[in-house]
Order: structure tokens, then C-alpha cells, then sequence
């Protein structure tokens, strides 16, 4: 590779595929880079960035999204271009971005779902919790949604902190909701619910339990529900409470549970009832979710310092007609690479993508495709950087992919050559503030736009000279 990579006449191009947390902390480490001249041209199939910022945290949680403020101001860095309404496999293929990049970096997420493998699984009214969550978030690939909150008892299954965030936003008021940035049409869904009563599954006990201490918390604060648990479930195993007693959050979360043991049903209108080891064993119906049934587990050491759940024959049916199976996201193959099935993700050392002979060179991953779905925001940070770490030492060593057309405008011409319609940074901002001032009309951050379509038209009507709302 020309050692003048990098410098001012041979600028290092970098496509990043997908705008969430881990394509903008790769960006932000490639910008840090003294004496290096980068080009980053970052790619997202919609039109509007952030990835699970913007479409996974709950719309109660609008300081968790602040930290866009921060990418914001990554995207501000003029060697930065931002190509939305761009879908990789379709607009561009990987061959495409080897024409035109010395490195690729995937930051796609894991768009899938697990799943639990029981009878009835795929049942109407059973829906991986990820769906919903989409749903309420103002997702384009799930405006058209339906959930059946006509049902009285909904299980959700999974004891992380996406289970929360699906809990209250079943559980709370229309009053509690109307003033985030929640789906105009979710919240008027589920100011027609008729939910009462919330089972959540856990397969192990409280001390295993995923969720943190402020989302279990944020349970005991609701307006019109409770939260009931059983005090034989707090009846701790010798490991669990060897758990409890070393470690701070887990005794926080058993506190907490404690609680709401001791406060005992309080009359309120919606009840969310904690089950532990309980493992499902199948969704019963006919042509519509009517029960699940569930077996008790009790647990046992591992060998490992931990315990596993294992079933004891004792076995309940619990009557619901709605379930969330919040067991855990996993990633999708991408067209043209490698895949780890078992792992759902891309494999790769350090962030280097791996075949079955050699890594692929110039192609790189970070983020939850790279190590699976693990993590908070802030876990994306540390891994990009080891993933542009990588990218950088093949710089040095003459390793990365040597593109037939490396510049911006070979790039432009091809998108539009496909009929491509592109959103800019540009674009975005001016979404961004058009979605701020449709949520003042609610006392809400922000009204978001929930389809392609309607994000385009707005578009169209300031180029015109007609704003909307």
C-alpha cells in the first residue's frame, strides 16, 4: 500500500456502516488522530442517525439520550459526511465500498431476536419485546404494527432492562407518557389498554436478576401500578446470597425487591407481578396466544461460582393473552460477509473481520455485531476504539484495501445513478428541529417522524419553502 496514506494529498477514506453509538465512537477516535488526514463517510439505511439511542431507549429516559449532543458534535468535524436513507446491500455493496475505501468499519447492531424455542411460540399475541419497543419508539419498520392491548394479563419474559422499559410503558398513565417523545400512535394505543396485570418470567432469582437498580426502582414509582413479589422468591441459595453479600448493585436490586415484598398489594389499578425461576415451556391457543405455561426451576452451583437454573416438574399455566419475549437480541448475517451463526455476529479478532483463512482485508467491526449484544451506551466507546486501533495498525503496516476510486464524488455518483435519494447532516438537523417543535404542541421533547415518507415529504416542503408540523 502507498505509504502516503493518511496525508493531506492521499486522505485515509473510512466508510462506517450504521450510525449508532459504535460508527460515531469510531468516528470520534479516527477525528482524535494527530497527523492523520481521514475522510469519514458514514452510511445509515434511515434517514435519521443514533441507531438504539434514538429507536431503543425508553421515551421516559431522555437523559440517557443526551449523549447525542456528544456525536453531534462529531458529525460537526468537516471530514465527516453523514449518508442517510443509504442501505448497505442494496444502495451499496460491499464490493461497492472496496471500490471506494481503504477501511470499512460495521457498526450495525444486532437487529434480530432469540428465541425460546417452545411450543407456540410464534403464536399471534407473542412478540418479541424488541417489536414493541421499536413500536413505541416511532421506528419506520414498525409504524404499521398491531399488539392486542385489549388483553387483561401479559406476560413478559426476560429479566433485563429492555424487559423494564416494556413493563412501564404498559403500566403507566397516559399522563406519565404524553410528555416524552413516545409514538403519537402508541400513545393513543395504550390510552385504550385494558392491561391489568403483568406477569414478568425470570428463568433464575433475584440476585441473577439483569435489570438495573434504577429500572427496578423505577417500577415502585408508578402512578396506577404495583409491583407485587412473593417472599418465598427472596429466599436466597447459598451462592445468591454469598452474591448479595459481595456485591453492592446485586444487594441493591434484593433491597429494592424487599420492598416491594413487605409494601404487600397497595390498589392500585395495574399489577406487575414478579415470577422467578421460572422457565416457559409453551404458549397455548388456538389461533391466538391464551396461556403460557411455565415449570419451576431451583438452582444449583455450576461449578463456576455461579448457579443454573434447572427444572423441577412443577408446573403452572398462567392465563394471558399478550406476551413480550425479552430473551435477547442477536445480529444478522450482512450480505457478502462472513457469519458466526451460533454467536449472531461477525467474526472477527479485535475488530478485524475474519474468514476461514484470513481476515478480510480493510473491513472491520465494532459494537454489538462485533461482540454481541452486551453492554450500555458506554461499553460501545472502549470497543471502537480497539476496532480503530486495529484499523490503524494495518495502516502502518501497509494492510488495508487499496479502492480503484477514492473519493467522495465516485461515491455520490454511483448512489445516484441508483436513484438514490441521500439525507445529509443538513437534512437532519433540519428534521431534528422540525420533530422538536411538533413536541412542544404535547409539552414533549419531541414529536418524531414515524415513516420514510413522512420524513422526505418534510423535507421536500422546506426545500419549497412550506414548513410543516
Amino acid at each position: 500500500m502507498t505509504s502516503s496514506i493518511g496525508t493531506s494529498t492521499h486522505p485515509l477514506r473510512v466508510a462506517i456502516v450504521g450510525s449508532g453509538p459504535a460508527g460515531f465512537y469510531a468516528a470520534d477516535h479516527l477525528e482524535k488522530q494527530p497527523d492523520l488526514t481521514v475522510h469519514i463517510d458514514m452510511f445509515d439505511r434511515l434517514p435519521t442517525p443514533f441507531g438504539l439511542v434514538r429507536g431503543g431507549v425508553a421515551p421516559d429516559h431522555p437523559k440517557i439520550k443526551s449523549v447525542t449532543r456528544a456525536y453531534d458534535k462529531m458529525a460537526s468535524d468537516d471530514r465527516f459526511h453523514f449518508y442517510g436513507n443509504v442501505e448497505f446491500g442494496r444502495d451499496l455493496t460491499y464490493d461497492d465500498l472496496l471500490r471506494h475505501y481503504h477501511a470499512i468499519i460495521f457498526c450495525v447492531g444486532a437487529q434480530g431476536d432469540r428465541h425460546m424455542n417452545v411450543p407456540g411460540e410464534d403464536l399471534p399475541g407473542s412478540h418479541p419485546a424488541t417489536e414493541f419497543v421499536a413500536w413505541y419508539n416511532s421506528h419506520p419498520d414498525f409504524r404499521e404494527f398491531n399488539f392486542d392491548l385489549s388483553a387483561e394479563s401479559v406476560a413478559v419474559i426476560g429479566l433485563g432492562n429492555v424487559a423494564m422499559d416494556v413493563i412501564r410503558i404498559l403500566a403507566k398513565t397516559p399522563e406519565e407518557l404524553i410528555t416524552t417523545d413516545i409514538a403519537d400512535h402508541a400513545l393513543e394505543a395504550l390510552r385504550e389498554s385494558r392491561v391489568k396485570t403483568i406477569h414478568v418470567l425470570g428463568r433464575r432469582g433475584p440476585a441473577q436478576s439483569a435489570f438495573t437498580n434504577p429500572e427496578i426502582k423505577e417500577l415502585g414509582e408508578l402512578l396506577d401500578a404495583e409491583v407485587i413479589v412473593s417472599p418465598e422468591d427472596l429466599e436466597l441459595d447459598p451462592i445468591s446470597a454469598a452474591l448479595v453479600e459481595s456485591d453492592k448493585a446485586v444487594a441493591k436490586n434484593v433491597e429494592t425487591l424487599r420492598g416491594y415484598a413487605a409494601a404487600g398489594p397497595q390498589g392500585k389499578r395495574r399489577q406487575v407481578i414478579m415470577h422467578f425461576c421460572v422457565s416457559p415451556t409453551g404458549l397455548m391457543g388456538d389461533d391466538h396466544v391464551e396461556g403460557i405455561t411455565i415449570v419451576k426451576n431451583r438452582l444449583v452451583d455450576d461449578g463456576k461460582g455461579s448457579v443454573k437454573a434447572v427444572p423441577t416438574g412443577e408446573v403452572h399455566n398462567l392465563p394471558v393473552q399478550l406476551v413480550f419475549r425479552s430473551v435477547g437480541y442477536y445480529g444478522r448475517p450482512l450480505p457478502g460477509l462472513p457469519f458466526d451463526d451460533k454467536r449472531g455476529v461477525l467474526p472477527n479478532d479485535k475488530g478485524r473481520i475474519l474468514t476461514a483463512e484470513a481476515p478480510l482485508q480493510g473491513s472491520y467491526c465494532a459494537g454489538w455485531i462485533k461482540r454481541g449484544p452486551s453492554g450500555v451506551i458506554g461499553t460501545n466507546k472502549p470497543d471502537s476504539v480497539e476496532t480503530v486501533d486495529s484499523l490503524l495498525a494495518d495502516l502502518r503496516a501497509g494492510a488495508l484495501n487499496t479502492p480503484a476510486e477514492p473519493d467522495s464524488s465516485a461515491v455520490e455518483a454511483r448512489l445516484a445513478a441508483r436513484g438514490v435519494r441521500v439525507v445529509t447532516w443538513a437534512d437532519w438537523q433540519q428534521l431534528d428541529r422540525l420533530e422538536q417543535e411538533r413536541g412542544k404542541e404535547r409539552g414533549a421533547p419531541r414529536l418524531k417522524f414515524s415513516s420514510v415518507a413522512e420524513m422526505l415529504a418534510a423535507l421536500d416542503s422546506l426545500a419549497e419553502g412550506h414548513p410543516t408540523s
